[in-house]
C-alpha cells in the first residue's frame, strides 16, 4: 500500500484554532515551514486566514500581505506550496506565484474564476463543507445525512468544474471533517470508514484533514486542541489505511514515523504469509 502524501500545515494566522499567533511573523512562518519539511512533510499548505467557528474575517489584501514573502522563500528552495484560500483574488495570486496546490474549502464555487483554473497546471483541492460560504459553522446533521450531502456536492462540483475546462485529473476530493460536516463527531467517523467508498465512487484521490478537529475532543474528553496528538495520529493512521491519498496535518513527523512502522508491520506480515 503506498503511503499518503503529507501536507505540513503553517498557519499565517492570528485566530488559528491551535497555534493562532505563533507564525504570524514571516519569519517565523519561513522557519516553521522550513521544521515541517524536515520532519517529513512532501507539501506545505499555508493559510493567511482562519477558518474555525470563532475566527474573525480577513481580507483578501491582507491574505496576500502576509502569504507573499512566505511563498517567495519557501519557493527559491524548491519547496511544494499549497495555498488555502477560498478568497478568488487570494486565489488568483497564488496560481500566479506558481504554486502546486490550490485549497478551497468552499471547493470552488465561483464560475467567474474557472478560466484562471482551467489555465493554471496546479492540483485543486475541492473540499465540502455543509455551510457551502464562508467559514465553518455549528451545524447539527446526522451522519447519514452529512454522507448523502457530500455525495451530492461533488456530483454536482465537479460536473461544474469539468463544464468549466478544468480537467478532471487534476481535482482532489477533500470531504471535511469537524464542524466542517456537523457538531456530531459521528458524522466524522462516517466520512473516515466511508473513504474507500468515496474515492470508488467519483474515481479521485482523497485528501483527509483530521488534525486536531474538534470531533476527536469531543470522543476524548480533552480540553484543548493541543492535547489531541495521540488521537490525531490515531485517526489519521485509519485514514491512510482506507486509502487516503493525501493527508494534511500539524504534525508531520509524527505521522511519517506512524506509517514507516505499518509499512514494515506489512512487510513482516507478508513474509510471513509467504
Amino acid at each position: 500500500m503506498p503511503s499518503p502524501c503529507l501536507f505540513g500545515i503553517v498557519n499565517i494566522t492570528e485566530d488559528s484554532f491551535s497555534d493562532g499567533g505563533r507564525y504570524l511573523d514571516p519569519a517565523a512562518a519561513i522557519a516553521h515551514a522550513r521544521a515541517v519539511v524536515a520532519a517529513g512533510a512532501e507539501v506545505i499548505d499555508l493559510g493567511a486566514a482562519a477558518s474555525n467557528v470563532d475566527a474573525q474575517p480577513v481580507s483578501a489584501a491582507e491574505e496576500i500581505r502576509r502569504l507573499d514573502p512566505v511563498i517567495a522563500a519557501l519557493a527559491a528552495e524548491g519547496i511544494q506550496i499549497s495555498v488555502d484560500s477560498f478568497l478568488p483574488e487570494v486565489q488568483r495570486f497564488a496560481l500566479g506565484r506558481g504554486i502546486a496546490f490550490l485549497n478551497d474549502i468552499q471547493g470552488f464555487p465561483d464560475p467567474s474564476l474557472y478560466p484562471d483554473l482551467a489555465a493554471a497546471s496546479c492540483r485543486l483541492v475541492v473540499m465540502h463543507a455543509v455551510q457551502g460560504r464562508g467559514r465553518a459553522q455549528r451545524v447539527e446533521l446526522t451522519a447519514d445525512a452529512v454522507w448523502d450531502r457530500i455525495h451530492h456536492f461533488f456530483d454536482e462540483r465537479l460536473a461544474a468544474l469539468e463544464r468549466g475546462g478544468i480537467a478532471r485529473e487534476r481535482l482532489i476530493l477533500d470531504p471535511g471533517m469537524g464542524f466542517f460536516l456537523s457538531s456530531r463527531p459521528e458524522a466524522s467517523l462516517r466520512v473516515l470508514t466511508g473513504l474507500g467508498c468515496l474515492k470508488r465512487d467519483f474515481g479521485l484521490p482523497v485528501l483527509v484533514s483530521v488534525s486536531r478537529k474538534s470531533f476527536l475532543r469531543a470522543i476524548t474528553g480533552r480540553a484543548s486542541a493541543l492535547e489531541t496528538g495521540a488521537a490525531t495520529l490515531a485517526a489519521e493512521i485509519y485514514a491512510a489505511e482506507m486509502g487516503a491519498d493525501y493527508i494534511r496535518t500539524h504534525d508531520p513527523g509524527a505521522l511519517a514515523d506512524a506509517l514507516k512502522v505499518m509499512a514494515a508491520l506489512r512487510a513482516e506480515a507478508a513474509r510471513l504469509s509467504a
